[in-house]
Order: structure tokens, then sequence, then C-alpha cells
């Protein structure tokens, strides 16, 4: 898993669908599915962490381009 769209494809085997219009909500929608599918037991950790860190990455480059 290296970008934001391997996280989706990984997000649409659970039948998760994200698309609100935005890329940085986008973003965030998805880290919110991610922690609760990892709550629930559904994701490995392993797979969790490096989901999580590849959307962080992408929430920061989106928030220091929106902010110019």
């Amino acid at each position: 898993m290296k970008s934001v769209y391997d996280v989706a494809q990984l997000l649409k085997k659970y039948g998760i669908i994200i698309y609100l219009g935005k890329r940085e909500y986008d973003i965030e929608m998805m880290e919110h599915e991610l922690t609760e599918l990892f709550k629930h037991q559904i994701l490995d950790r392993d797979i969790y962490a490096v989901a999580r860190g590849i959307l962080k990455q992408e929430l920061i480059k989106e928030q220091k381009k929106n902010s110019k």
C-alpha cells in the first residue's frame, strides 16, 4: 500500500466508498472509517498503521496546499 488510492481500494473491499467532493474531507473520512474497522477488529494492526500513515501524510500535504 503506497497511496490514498490504495487505501480507498482497501476500504472498498469492506463496502466503504467515500467521495465528499473535497480531497481533504475524503482523506479525513477515510481515516475515520479505517479507525472504525480497526476498533471492531476487522483490520490487522499492521495494515491499519500503514494505511493511517499514508492518510496522515496526504492530509498534511493537502492542508498545506489549501492554506496557500
